[in-house]
C-alpha cells in the first residue's frame, strides 16, 4: 500500500477520527499514486495513523480506518452490516415502511458512499473514486446482507463522483434488474424512479418532516413549493387538508407529484399541480391564499464560491413566502446546502421577516432523520437544516 506522510501538527484531527485528510496538510506523496487507491497515512514522525481512499482535489484522502488497523476485505461487510441493524433499532424496517438511507457516508463510517434502500432495490452512489472504483465489492456485500432481503443493485454516480478524476462512471443495474418499484414511506406509497430522478430517486430525509407537516395540515390551503415527487403534498393530502398545490419547474417532477397523489388518494379534487418557476409563481399568488406554505429548494449554494449567492436566493425566497402567507399561518422552510451554516439560514429567514413586517415565531428546528446519521467527529455531516414558523 503506498504511503502518504502529514506535515508536523496536522494529525491532530486524525487522532480525533476525522474522516477527511486535505491536500494541504501532506508532506509527500509516494509516487505513482492513482485516484482511488487504498494508501497508508503517516505522521511526520513516520507512524502510521489511518488507511483510505486517495484521491485528487482539496480532500486528498477519505479514511476508512485509524490506527494501525488495515483495511480488510471483509470491511464492507461489517460496516453495512453495522448500518443495517442500526436501521432496525430505529424501527424504520417494517410492513408500513420499506424506504430508508442504509448508508449516509461519514455517518455510517464509509465516506464517499451513499446507499437508498426501496424495497429490494439498492441504489447506490459514490462520491469519491475509491468507491467507485469498490462498487462491486459494495454491491456483493448488499445482496448477502443477512435480513436485508436487496435482490438488486443499482449504481447511479454520473452527477456525484469528482469531475477531476475522469472515471466517466455509467449508471447501471451491478446485479438484478428494474422490475418497478412503488415504496412505502409510513403507509404511504410512492413511485419511484431512481433510473431518471434527481439523487437517488425520491429525497428520504424529509421523510419525518414530512410527517410533522400532516399533522398542521387539517382545514389548511396548502402550497407545496419545489414539490418534486410530491412528498409533502400526499401527507398533506392524509392529513386532511382543505387544498394542496404542488409546484416544480420540471414538467417530470409534476408527473411524479401527480401520480404518486392519485396513488394514494384517486381522483381527489382537493389536489392540483403546477410546471412553473417558483419564483414567478409565487409573484402571481394572491396575498393571503394559502396559509400553510413548503419553501424546500434544491440546493442554492453547492459549494464555498456560491454560498453570498446562496443565502441572497435564500432571503428572497422567504420574504416571498412571507409576503404572501396568510394571517395565523405556517412556514416549513429548509436549506439542504452543506456549505450554509444553520446560522447562515436562520440569519437569512431572519432578514426575511424583517423586512416583510410580519411577526413570525418558531415552532420546530428540524434536521435531517436518525437514518442519516452524523459522526460525532465530522460536524460536516450535518447538511439539512428547516425551520417551521408561525406567521402573524
Amino acid at each position: 500500500m503506498k504511503k502518504i506522510k502529514l506535515k508536523p501538527g496536522k494529525e491532530e484531527s486524525v487522532k480525533r477520527h476525522h474522516p477527511w485528510i486535505f491536500s494541504g496538510a501532506i508532506a509527500t506523496i509516494e509516487e505513482p499514486i492513482e485516484e482511488g487507491e487504498p494508501v497508508e497515512v503517516l505522521t511526520s514522525k513516520g507512524d502510521k495513523i489511518a488507511s483510505g481512499h486517495y484521491q485528487i482535489g482539496s480532500i486528498a484522502v477519505r479514511l476508512l480506518e485509524f490506527g494501525d488497523k488495515e483495511i480488510t476485505e471483509d470491511l464492507y461487510s461489517r460496516r453495512l452490516q453495522s448500518a443495517f441493524e442500526m436501521r432496525k433499532a430505529l424501527n424504520l424496517i417494517r410492513p408500513d415502511n420499506n424506504c430508508y438511507r442504509l448508508v449516509h457516508g461519514e455517518g455510517d463510517f464509509l465516506p464517499g458512499l451513499v446507499v437508498d434502500i426501496y424495497g429490494d432495490t439498492a441504489v447506490v452512489q459514490a462520491h469519491s473514486p475509491g468507491m467507485h472504483l469498490e462498487r462491486m465489492k459494495i454491491a456483493d456485500a448488499l445482496i448477502t446482507l443477512p435480513h436485508a432481503n436487496i435482490r438488486n443493485v443499482y449504481y447511479k454516480s454520473d452527477t456525484t463522483l469528482p469531475y477531476k478524476a475522469h472515471l466517466d462512471p455509467t449508471n447501471e443495474y451491478l446485479i438484478g434488474k428494474y422490475d418497478g418499484c412503488i415504496a412505502l414511506e409510513n403507509g404511504l406509497q410512492f413511485n419511484i424512479d431512481w433510473l431518471k430522478g434527481q439523487k437517488t430517486g425520491f429525497f428520504i430525509d424529509q421523510r419525518e418532516n414530512r410527517r410533522l407537516l400532516e399533522s398542521y395540515s387539517g382545514g389548511r390551503e396548502v402550497l407545496n413549493m419545489f414539490c418534486y415527487t410530491g412528498g409533502f403534498s400526499v401527507y398533506a393530502l392524509r392529513g386532511n387538508a382543505k387544498r394542496v398545490v404542488s409546484v416544480d419547474s420540471s414538467s417530470k417532477a409534476i408527473e411524479l407529484t401527480e401520480a404518486n397523489v392519485n396513488i394514494n388518494f384517486p381522483e381527489d379534487s382537493r389536489h392540483s399541480a403546477i410546471a412553473e418557476d417558483a419564483f414567478k409563481y409565487l409573484d402571481s399568488v394572491e396575498k393571503g391564499e394559502f396559509d400553510l406554505l413548503v419553501l424546500d429548494p434544491p440546493a442554492f449554494a453547492k459549494h464555498r464560491n456560491a454560498l453570498k449567492n446562496g443565502l441572497i436566493g435564500y432571503r428572497k425566497l422567504n420574504l416571498k413566502g412571507f409576503e404572501k402567507i396568510r394571517k395565523g399561518g405556517i412556514m416549513f422552510t429548509f436549506s439542504c446546502s452543506q456549505v450554509v451554516t444553520k446560522e447562515m439560514f436562520r440569519l437569512a429567514v431572519f432578514t426575511a421577516a424583517a423586512q416583510s413586517g410580519r411577526k413570525v415565531r418558531i415552532l420546530h428546528q428540524l434536521t435531517q432523520p436518525a437514518d442519516h446519521p452524523v459522526d460525532i467527529s465530522h460536524p460536516e455531516g450535518e447538511y439539512l437544516k428547516g425551520l417551521v414558523l408561525y406567521v402573524e
